[in-house]
């Protein structure tokens, strides 16, 4: 009798090792499965909400993560210290003609447009004239267009570094009288979002309203994280 069902129950035997090894795979492929789910959730979640802007949607760039220079009072700043902001940064010198008295002016008109949230909006004006833009030049300069306006300095080689890293061209160039000079150099807006990333590239020339707009769509989606 014992060699009769000795088969059988090493059939079975055979049986609940099979539904035990189909139990694991299930429930290894449900927890490979979850653990993929929830490390595509927190990746979503790091990455900034996409956005439609006017200016040019730089999200993700490498370059111009920062501007570690000296604000007129000789404090070193940084973006960081804008958190829930929209800072908006522009390179240029307080001796220019036309370009950067425009822009700052589109800067000040596109805070005006966003109503009540024009305060979240920060300007941020990186002087490329050490020689001739003093801590106390630039403080009145920035004042007069804002008071808010941090105006930030440094030595050549501190300036030029900076400028490199936000791919800023900047050229002395040599005037009519001995000693005067002006400055050839690039005239965009750079857009940080209210987390401090490097999102939009406003050209020069697009305007108050397409600042403003990219601006408060920034504000918005900030809100949404």
């Amino acid at each position: 009798m014992l060699l009769r069902h000795f088969p059988l129950r090493l059939w079975w035997r055979h049986c609940q090792l099979e539904i035990d090894m189909q139990r694991r795979h299930a429930l290894h492929t449900l927890m490979v499965g979850a653990s993929t789910i929830f490390a595509a959730s927190l990746l979503t979640a790091c990455k900034p909400e996409a956005v439609s802007f006017d200016g040019v949607d730089i999200t993700g760039a490498q370059y111009g993560q920062d501007f570690p220079l000296l604000d007129a009072q000789g404090q070193q700043r940084s973006v960081k210290e804008f958190a829930g902001k929209v800072v908006v940064v522009f390179f240029g010198y307080t001796q220019c003609p036309d370009v950067c008295p425009t822009t700052l002016q589109e800067l000040v008109e596109a805070k005006a447009l966003l109503g009540e949230q024009g305060h979240l909006l920060q300007g941020v004006f990186v002087s490329l004239d050490p020689e001739r833009d003093t801590p106390e030049v630039l403080r009145a300069y920035a004042a007069a267009f804002d008071p808010e306006m941090v105006a930030l300095t440094g030595n050549l080689a501190q300036i030029t570094a900076v400028a490199k890293d936000f791919k800023v061209f900047f050229k002395k160039v040599e005037g009519r009288q001995p000693g005067s000079y002006t400055l050839d150099h690039s005239a965009g807006l750079y857009m940080y979002d209210p987390q401090g990333n490097l999102r939009v590239y406003q050209r020069y020339g697009q305007g108050p309203q397409a600042l403003a707009k990219d601006a408060k769509a920034l504000l918005d989606s900030a809100q949404n994280v």
